[in-house]
């Protein structure tokens, strides 16, 4: 059995380290999603995703216990067993990667849709009002595609735009609901951004950053079986050890007695 390079044993157990770390953190993310919308509605659509998530955590955190343990005990087995499990969990990512790639912008589509088929905003359904106010107010935005004028005559208190803005705002119509908000007769400012725009580009924001990470990920498992497969090369090197051969013509090294010398 070879000798494995310090350096290379030591970057790779860091790295699987690490991996472990980003699967116990992948792993309690998971439950707490699962446990916060375990009552929710939309649990059947999202279930797949979890468990999806959960055997990822599993599988990833059960391969870096094997691989740390054959780093650390130099048991080529277990080097063998993680550089496989490793590589096909990457190329499985690697490939749903290149499949979300070109869609990630159907996701930005599909709520465009979704909210552009509430208008007229002032004959929506209670539920989704009260949907558009939280996020006009987190937002800082006012109707969806045409700003205020979404809402035609009855304008939210939530378009309201507070002295402390920093947003664009406008004045409201003096025909609207918000007419007698109206303090000694200055006009009421709303948010003059619509929020559908706004929306979308959060959206694919975070879309962007998500694939990144999961591109990061997928690079360092990468590295990692790359790493294991140069230590199982190592591993099974062999040293050449030169060969001891005895001579029965070597004569014997004339050798002197301490105590001749030292009566002489």
């Amino acid at each position: 059995m070879g000798k494995v390079n310090a350096c290379l044993k030591r970057g790779y157990i860091i790295l699987t380290g690490f991996i472990v770390t980003i699967s116990a953190l992948l792993l309690a993310v998971t439950l707490f999603g699962h446990g916060y919308f375990y009552q929710a509605e939309e649990i059947d659509d999202i279930l797949p995703g979890i468990k999806i998530l959960y055997a990822l955590g599993i599988i990833t955190l059960i391969l870096s216990a094997i691989g740390l343990y054959g780093a650390l005990e130099e048991k080529t087995w277990a080097l063998v067993v993680f550089t496989v499990g490793m590589g096909l969990t990457s190329l499985i990512m690697f490939v749903e990667l290149l499949t979300v790639l070109p869609v990630r912008s159907e996701a930005s589509d599909e709520v465009r849709r979704e909210h552009l088929a509430m208008l007229p905003l002032s004959e929506a359904s209670e539920s989704d009002k009260a949907g558009l106010n939280s996020m006009e107010h987190e937002l800082e935005c006012c109707g969806l595609e045409q700003g205020y004028q979404d809402w035609g005559y009855d304008i939210p208190v939530s378009c309201v735009c507070p002295e402390e803005s920093v947003n664009e705002c406008v004045e409201a119509p003096k025909n609207s609901s918000l007419s007698d908000e109206m303090v000694d007769d200055k006009p009421v400012m709303i948010y003059k951004e619509p929020c559908l725009p706004i929306l979308t580009y959060h959206i694919e924001l975070a879309m962007n950053v998500i694939i990144a990470v999961l591109i990061g990920i997928t690079l360092m498992w990468m590295a990692s079986a790359v790493l294991c497969v140069t230590i199982v090369i190592q591993l099974r090197k062999k040293v050449d050890v030169p060969p001891v051969v005895y001579s029965p013509e070597a004569k014997a090294g004339n050798y002197t007695s301490l105590t001749d010398t030292e009566n002489a």
